[in-house]
């Protein structure tokens, strides 16, 4: 069962969205597991302290390293004996870290388990991310108040993956970013709204037809939207053609 552990401030805002719809079912049904644990529980005095102010002055306090370090080590003795680092990542929720994608969630979804530390603050001590070989992860060039949302959305685009989760499964085949592309417009009933008809080429029946079509709406939406992913796309293209073309 791939498992999820949360290093967290707030342990009231989990499962949060993730105890619903198909990711709540699945947690329910032990698809997959959430082990959540309160950073406070790792503090030695009365107050129950887990930062301090930046070292060379500033706004703000961080997080400290020997809290942050003893609660890191009691989330890697809780895994199962044997586990190794690679096989279960420890990640950390930063805007300075690499910037999450479809394929780092998939390797994430092939592991045995992810440790997850959300942040607050103004941030992490470095020594504990430099000593325990953190991951720095990051949503996007923006800032929230925490990484508990963070890590809600990454545990969600990954949960979503774990076999059993999604009632048809090929429906991941076709998602923005599995083939490079974002993912082509969808339509259902009514035939008819506002003015507005569903795509002749979607109601005639021909497959083929279909998935071309589907495929240039893709491929214009990804040129449009999206030129760093369309130039990859591009050059993965080009390159698959000319390793066929060697054969």
């Amino acid at each position: 069962m791939w498992q999820a552990q949360i290093l967290t401030l707030f342990p009231e805002m989990f499962p949060g969205p993730l105890g619903l719809s198909l990711a709540g079912k699945a947690l329910k049904n032990n698809l997959w597991g959430m082990d959540v644990m309160q950073i406070r529980d790792h503090a030695t005095d009365k107050h129950r302290s887990v930062d301090d102010t930046p070292a060379g002055g500033g706004a703000g306090m961080v997080l400290r390293a020997d809290v942050m370090g003893r609660a890191i080590d009691a989330a890697v003795h809780k895994r199962p004996e044997g586990t190794a680092k690679e096989d279960w990542p420890l990640i950390y929720l930063s805007p300075r870290g690499k910037r999450l994608d479809q394929k780092m969630v998939h390797e994430f979804a092939n592991k045995k388990g992810i440790t997850l530390i959300c942040g607050r603050f103004e941030g992490l001590d470095e020594r504990v991310l430099e000593k325990k070989e953190v991951m720095e992860v990051s949503l996007g060039d923006f800032v929230l108040s925490g990484g508990e949302i963070a890590a809600m959305m990454l545990m969600d685009a990954v949960v979503r993956l774990i076999p059993g989760v999604i009632g048809e499964p090929d429906t991941l085949l076709e998602e923005s970013f599995s083939s490079g592309l974002l993912e082509y417009p969808q339509y259902t009933r009514p035939q008819m709204w506002e003015g507005l008809g569903i795509p002749d080429v979607l109601t005639s029946g021909h497959h083929g037809k279909i998935k071309d079509w589907r495929l240039k709406k893709s491929e214009k939406l990804t040129e449009k939207r999206r030129p760093d992913l369309w130039k990859e796309y591009i050059e993965a293209k080009n390159k698959d053609s000319h390793n066929k073309s060697d054969d």
